[in-house]
C-alpha cells in the first residue's frame, strides 16, 4: 500500500501553527483521502511535522489535486523506508497543482481589521464541501454564500475554486470597501470584469454583482442590508450548495447569539439546497458547543453533524477567544 506523507501548513505563528497542527488532521479524515486511508499518525522529520498516511491505492489526478486544496496541509511526498539497498526515509514530492480561476492571493492579499486567518476560512470552506451530498462535484459547479461577508474572504476563496459566490453584509462600510477592493484588484490584474450595480428601493438595501472573465461565466453577488434580506440581495444567485460563515467574535453570551441565530437559520435552511451544508465557527470561550448544538436543534431543521471529528474543531485563537469551534450542519 502506498504512504503518504502530508506536511503540516507552515504558520506565521505559535499559535496559528497550533491550530493547523490540530485541524490538518480532520481535514484529512473529511477529504476524499480520507476514504482511502488505513492509517495515519503525526511523525516528525527534518524538524518538520507530517502526517503520515497508508492509503489503499495510488493517488489519481482528481485526488492530488484535492490534495493540494487542503487549507491546513502544504506540501505532499510519496514516502519509502528505504530504496533497493539504500535505508530512508525517502521522499518523492508529488505535483499537487489544482486549477485556480483568480490568482491564489485574492485570498490573502486584502487586509482588514479583524480578519480570519484565510487557511482557516478556506479549512472551513473544504469542510462545508466535504460533508455535503456533493463533495463529489467540481467547485466550478458549486455556488458558495457567506451571509455575514464581512471584507468578503470566504467569496474570495470560492472564487479563486471556480465557485460562483455571494455574501451579505450589514455594515455599509465594509460592504462599500468590500465592492471597491474587488473592482480595483481585478483592474490591476488585468482580469476583465462588469460591475452592475442596484438600489433596491422596496427594502432600503443596495447590491453589487461582478461577472468575470471573457465569456462572463463566473459571478459574484455582493448585497448591503440585513439577514432577513438576504433572498432579495442574491436574487438571480440560485441556491447555494454551500453556506459558510464567521459569526462576530463579540457575541459570546446566549441572548445575543439567540437572537441572531433565530432570525438567521431558518432563512439560511430556506436559502440551501437539500443536502447542502452550513458551516460556521464562533467564540465558544462562554457560549459552549453543547449550548450551540441545543439552540440550532431548537430554531432550525438543520442536522448538526456530530460525532468524529466533526466534535473535535474546537481550538484556541489567542488571549481574548480562548476558545473557538465549529459547527458543521445539513439542510
Amino acid at each position: 500500500m502506498p504512504t503518504l506523507l502530508i506536511q503540516i501548513a507552515p504558520q506565521r505563528s505559535t499559535q496559528y501553527s497550533e491550530l493547523a497542527s490540530l485541524l490538518a488532521p480532520i481535514e484529512i479524515q473529511l477529504s476524499p483521502l480520507g476514504k482511502q486511508i488505513t492509517f495515519i499518525e503525526p511523525v516528525e522529520l527534518g524538524g518538520q511535522t507530517y502526517h503520515k498516511c497508508q492509503i489503499d491505492t495510488e493517488p489519481d489526478e482528481n485526488l492530488l489535486q484535492e490534495l493540494g486544496r487542503l487549507a491546513m496541509s502544504s506540501a505532499s511526498f510519496t514516502y519509502y523506508d528505504q530504496i533497493g539497498d539504500q535505508q530512508g526515509p525517502f521522499l518523492r514530492p508529488l505535483d499537487t497543482q489544482y486549477p485556480t480561476f483568480f490568482p491564489k492571493d485574492l485570498i490573502t492579499t486584502r487586509r482588514y481589521q479583524g480578519k480570519t486567518n484565510e487557511l482557516f476560512t478556506q479549512f472551513m470552506c473544504n469542510i462545508a464541501r466535504y460533508s455535503s451530498d456533493f463533495a463529489n462535484k467540481p467547485w466550478t459547479d458549486l455556488r458558495l454564500f457567506d451571509p455575514l461577508a464581512g471584507g468578503g474572504t470566504t467569496m474570495f476563496v470560492g472564487m479563486v475554486y471556480g465557485a460562483e459566490t455571494a455574501g451579505v453584509e450589514q455594515n455599509k462600510k465594509s460592504a462599500q470597501t468590500t465592492s471597491v477592493f474587488i473592482k480595483q484588484y481585478m483592474k490591476q490584474q488585468n482580469i476583465r470584469c462588469i460591475l452592475k450595480e442596484e438600489r433596491l428601493k422596496k427594502i432600503n438595501a443596495y447590491r453589487w454583482i461582478y461577472s468575470f472573465g471573457r465569456d462572463q461565466s463566473i459571478r459574484c453577488f455582493l448585497g448591503k442590508g440585513e439577514i432577513d434580506q438576504s433572498v432579495q440581495l442574491i436574487s438571480g444567485f440560485k441556491k447555494p450548495h454551500m453556506i459558510v460563515a464567521d459569526l462576530p467574535y463579540g457575541i459570546q453570551h446566549k441572548g445575543a447569539l439567540n437572537d441572531l441565530l433565530s432570525k438567521a437559520l431558518p432563512i439560511w435552511n430556506n436559502l440551501l439546497l437539500p443536502g447542502g451544508t452550513l458551516v460556521y465557527s464562533w467564540d465558544s470561550t462562554r457560549f459552549t458547543r453543547e449550548k450551540m448544538v441545543d439552540l440550532v436543534k431548537n430554531v432550525s431543521p438543520f442536522q448538526v453533524l456530530e460525532g468524529v471529528p466533526y466534535e473535535n474543531m474546537g481550538h484556541r485563537v489567542d488571549r481574548v477567544i480562548k476558545n473557538r469551534d465549529v459547527i458543521v450542519a445539513k439542510a
